[in-house]
């Protein structure tokens, strides 16, 4: 039973604390309010590593569509799943893994014809920039100056279930668990590893791209785990499904290839 508050309490967390609108600058003044049209309001669950690319990318469509209002929330993937599957609002799913999106495929949640993979992404090994742990490689985490390694929660955090896929393939799983401190996403996981408050974590390259206070200090070993897949899809139960297929169409052409390009990511 503890557990199963502790997920209902993580999962309001990340809608009580995670949604962010595009477009929400400064206050608008009474007549212009007024005289606006009404918005179709487009909700976004998003994997926290899409963060930084999604506000630009939001930017740009909501430019061109003042029409349509996105507003994002951002957590693990697993997360954003178990939200969606117990009726919290989202037109579209953005996920880090297939395994979240495909479950939500096999439970009928997703709008027939709209699931497409969309991103690849590389896990990268980090430390914090001023690190004194001479840290090169992966195998360089079994030794003894390596005490606490930041790691997403496996359950729920893809990049977490990439992780250990990485350490079974190095024969070293048992040994990094008793390193291992979870964060509940990925961006976590490189706000611990900022602040030096781990010897190291894992992430993502695009998540790591967007510190100066890290250093990547290796990429995973080649064929050491799952091809980094973000699949995207609109959700069956949408309100708004035109709008939100037409979100799922811009996701693909030539401008957002080159924000998301822009921020490390390969377009599929």
């Amino acid at each position: 039973m503890v557990n199963k508050i502790s997920r209902l309490l993580a999962v309001l967390a990340i809608f009580a604390f995670s949604i962010w609108s595009a477009g929400c600058g400064g206050a608008e003044t009474k007549n212009t309010a007024a005289e606006s049209k009404p918005q179709k309001e487009i909700f976004v669950s998003a994997a926290a590593s899409l963060t930084d690319v999604m506000k630009e990318i939001s930017a740009a469509y909501t430019k061109n569509h003042p029409d349509t209002k996105l507003t994002f929330s951002f957590g693990s993937s697993g997360a954003l799943q178990t939200a969606i599957e117990q009726g919290a609002p989202a037109d579209i799913f953005l996920s880090a893994a297939q395994k979240q999106m495909n479950t939500l495929d096999k439970e009928g949640i997703l709008a027939e014809g709209t699931k497409k993979d969309l991103l690849i992404n590389k896990v990268v090994l980090i430390t914090p920039k001023d690190s004194k742990v001479e840290i090169t490689s992966f195998a360089d985490l079994t030794s003894d100056k390596v005490k606490r390694i930041a790691l997403g929660e496996p359950k729920g955090v893809p990049v977490g279930q990439y992780s250990e896929e990485i350490f079974t393939s190095l024969n070293t799983l048992d040994q990094m668990k008793a390193k291992a401190v979870y964060g509940s996403d990925v961006r976590q996981v490189l706000t611990w590893t900022e602040a030096d408050e781990v010897d190291c974590g894992i992430v993502y390259a695009t998540d790591a791209a967007t510190s100066a206070k890290i250093k990547v200090v290796a990429e995973a070993p080649a064929g050491s785990h799952k091809p980094v897949i973000y699949p995207a899809a609109a959700i069956k139960a949408s309100k708004n499904l035109d709008e939100a297929k037409d979100f799922l169409t811009f996701l693909a052409t030539p401008e957002v290839t080159k924000i998301f390009e822009t921020y490390g990511f390969q377009v599929k």
